[in-house]
């Protein structure tokens, strides 16, 4: 599958992920977004032997939305130190069940993780091997039935947006994991990663992109808000 590429030069490539799509390898051995755009490289630069591809950060496999690649080991290293360092700036859209309780605010939790389920528990208090969850939320619209949260995450814990916005109530639509009332027909849930904000690890100019969220009509109806702002 040639994946929808939102940005690239010599050091770092940038795509737009459907919800489903696998970023890294795992148990399944489903073939994954890295496969599909070391391929696209090799096939629009015609270049020969193994395509270096550095994985900076996932995106959960229900998730849509944007996947930032190093294409050199010099991008790569100065990019997970940047993650680390907090200075590469995310938003993402997501659409809920229910409204949050304020128009925006800021959560902190502190996430257990269960490995054998794949998932996260938020606490208001620190427990035992828990991690630091800290994000900030506003709310933008409603449609009929649903309602727009844009989120920008402070940390990056393992399903963290979607734990901390079930934790007040703000299931995301189809993440039956965390509460949601149904699936979506295609496995995908209502989460998006929309804009990504950093500095480029090797020319140094600010790189600011932004990806369109997948055509179904919840998503049509928050764009449309959005774009009216």
């Amino acid at each position: 599958m040639t994946p929808e590429v939102l940005y690239e030069d010599n050091h770092i490539i940038v795509v737009n992920k459907r919800g489903g799509d696998i970023v890294q390898g795992d148990k399944t051995g489903d073939r994954t977004l890295g496969d599909d755009v070391k391929a696209y490289i090799k096939e629009k630069y015609e270049k020969p032997g193994d395509v270096f591809l550095g994985t900076v950060h996932r995106i959960d496999r229900p998730t849509s939305g944007i996947v930032l690649f190093a294409r050199t080991s010099k991008a790569l290293a100065r990019l997970n130190q940047m993650f680390q360092d907090k200075e590469i700036q995310k938003t993402y859209w997501a659409v809920t069940e229910n409204a949050p309780p304020q128009k925006s605010g800021t959560l902190i939790h502190f996430l257990t993780r269960n490995e054998k389920q794949n998932k996260s528990y938020g606490h208001t208090s620190e427990k035992k091997d828990s991690k630091r969850a800290e994000l900030h939320y506003t709310f933008e619209g409603k449609s009929n039935n649903y309602f727009f949260i844009r989120v920008e995450p402070i940390t990056g814990c393992h399903h963290q947006i979607r734990v901390q916005l079930s934790t007040i109530g703000c299931v995301i639509k189809g993440d039956l994991k965390y509460g949601a009332k149904r699936s979506n027909p295609d496995g995908s849930i209502h989460l998006h990663a929309q804009k990504i904000q950093f500095i480029h690890p090797v020319s140094k100019q600010e790189i600011i992109i932004t990806a369109k969220p997948p055509n179904d009509p919840n998503w049509n109806e928050f764009y449309k808000v959005m774009q009216g702002r």
